[in-house]
């Protein structure tokens, strides 16, 4: 199934989105998507719903962040091995791992904020793994059990807090406005295969990212697995996979990165598309 959820940011509700990929409002039977309460077995019960017993949405509503509850926003660095390359980095024998803030995050409409003294704003496309169940030192087979589904993200950076100005790379990753997510959480049964998806961006309509899942350096699984040896995954934590290339940073002959007024759009297939323009803060 593939959830949303819709309206004025604080007062969003729970809907879905039917096999005709219209806007159902699922609130009259669930309250609230908070994924920590739900769990996967609650996913699976809502899953049993059938859209078409619910009103259509009329409009085109702003959407939020598809589910609450989200304890922690972990990143994979250079993922990609062309992104790698275009960065000028080593190609990474284990996964390269840092934490966005939680603050960071916000909806798959919402403007992206440019923060003061911000001179090298770049975009990166990427897969979000969504936790469904405590993943604690799982194993590889068992890494995929412990997903709830899959999602868009927006891996907003800036550069230059994140590499010229010392320390780790959190400082450009964790800025108000820096994780979109969404608009939908799609379930994991809809997702046979992780590693098989297209990934986009154009910026003001320019191509920018054109990538695929399949050309991860470390698969879904393994990060899963990995990451759970040195942190526990609760359900509701996302994991961003990584991005492929195209960022601005790696463009060529020049970097370009984004400016006030520009307009990003973004998505995975299957997974829907988000919108972002950016405005100073």
């Amino acid at each position: 199934m593939k959830f949303v959820r819709f309206g004025p940011a604080g007062r969003e509700k729970v809907g879905c989105i039917d096999a005709r990929g219209e806007l159902r409002d699922l609130s009259s039977a669930v309250a609230d998507l908070n994924l920590p309460t739900l769990g996967q077995s609650g996913l699976r019960k809502l899953a049993r719903l059938k859209p078409e017993d619910f009103p259509k949405v009329k409009g085109r509503p702003r959407q939020g962040v598809p589910f609450t509850g989200i304890s922690k926003l972990v990143g994979i660095g250079l993922n990609y091995r062309d992104h790698a390359i275009e960065a000028g980095m080593a190609i990474p024998a284990e996964p390269i791992v840092f934490m966005k803030a939680t603050s960071c995050i916000s909806g798959p409409q919402d403007p992206v904020l440019r923060p003061a003294g911000s001179a090298k704003l770049d975009w990166e496309v990427e897969l979000g793994v969504v936790i469904g169940k405590t993943a604690r030192s799982v194993s590889l087979e068992k890494a995929l059990d412990h997903v709830a589904g899959y999602c868009v993200v927006n891996d907003v950076s800036e550069r230059s807090f994140q590499l010229e100005r010392g320390g780790t790379w959190d400082k450009g990753k964790g800025c108000d406005s820096f994780g979109p997510i969404g608009p939908w959480l799609v379930t994991r049964d809809e997702v046979p295969d992780p590693q098989s998806l297209a990934l986009w961006l154009d910026v003001n309509g320019e191509q920018r990212q054109r990538g695929n899942t399949a050309t991860m350096i470390f698969g879904v699984a393994e990060i899963v697995s990995y990451l759970s040896r040195f942190m526990t995954l609760l359900p509701g934590d996302v994991i961003c996979t990584g991005t492929p290339p195209g960022v601005g940073a790696g463009m060529k002959p020049e970097p370009k990165f984004l400016q006030d007024g520009d307009v990003m759009t973004l998505g995975i297939a299957g997974l829907g598309e988000q919108r972002l323009k950016v405005q100073p803060t």
